[in-house]
């Protein structure tokens, strides 16, 4: 059984229906409860029954998000971010004191969007690192954001049924990409058989010189998530009969990873080495 609890809403969820029954029978004995049946809606997040499992996303908030901003009839946009304009702290010009609070205000919200859109994790990561001085052209990246987002309100996570429990993690990497200060950001998503539960787009502490050192780094970061959600299944009683799984694109990281041999090369990433 598992149960989820937001000062006075409450998600109880169990393979038996028997269990489910008795713990709200014995709530009631000490606390007024009102059971609204399945559940359909939580802290923003919308939950869709549908004949191949379960789909959550957050349409109205991302509505009522989009209408906050004055974009509810925008034009819709295919991407979050262009892979041709870089952002920096000198680009544009600098917004005023009010100019300022609506920028963290609506990259505030955005960010609690990232719950159900992986999709929008690493264009939001990267306006997050101007709340401190927010420009013209920061605005305008987060307006392509809303654009995007105001043509994918329905998009969500599916999870549905699988008979495979393998935990298996991907990770990626982009090298030096802050024009600022040179530092990589790394990404990574984590499937438990066929169902994405974990991701995340992470700005690395340290400046690396080499592609193979930052995919190295990312995997490392991978790992740890990896690692974590492993204990937190085997916490709810889920056993797992399959290794986990890393999967990378870059081949350097990889060997890396498979060969001890190349260790005396790396000194300077030994923690991560022995890490993964």
């Amino acid at each position: 059984m598992f149960i989820l609890i937001y000062v006075d809403d409450i998600i109880v969820t169990s393979s038996s229906d028997q269990a489910i029954t008795a713990l709200l029978h014995n709530l009631r004995l000490d606390f007024a409860l009102k059971d609204l049946g399945d559940l359909h809606f939580f802290l923003g997040l919308e939950v869709h029954r549908q004949p191949n499992g379960l789909l959550l996303n957050q349409e109205k908030y991302a509505t009522d998000l989009l209408h906050r901003v004055g974009m509810r009839d925008c034009t819709s946009c295919p991407t979050p971010l262009s892979t041709n304009d870089t952002l920096s702290l000198t680009d544009g010009s600098p917004l005023g004191p009010e100019g300022i609070t609506r920028y963290r205000s609506i990259v505030g919200a955005l960010q609690y969007l990232t719950l159900t859109r992986p999709d929008i994790c690493f264009s939001v990561n990267k306006v997050c690192q101007y709340l401190h001085a927010p420009t013209t052209a920061h605005w305008t990246a987060v307006k392509r954001i809303l654009r995007y987002i105001h043509g994918t309100c329905k998009v969500g996570l599916t999870f549905q049924r699988s008979t495979s429990t393998l935990l298996s993690a991907y990770s990626d990497a982009d090298w030096a990409g802050d024009l600022d200060d040179r530092r990589s950001t790394g990404g990574f998503a984590i499937f438990f058989g066929s169902n994405l539960i974990s991701w995340g787009a992470i700005k690395q502490p340290s400046v690396s010189r080499s592609s193979t050192e930052v995919e190295y780094k990312a995997l490392a970061t991978a790992t740890a998530e990896l690692v974590w959600v492993e204990t937190l299944v085997r916490e709810l009683g889920v056993s797992l009969k399959e290794k986990l799984c890393l999967w990378c694109d870059n081949l350097g990281a990889t060997y890396l990873s498979a060969n001890p041999v190349f260790h005396a090369r790396t000194n300077h990433i030994e923690i991560d080495f022995y890490f993964v």
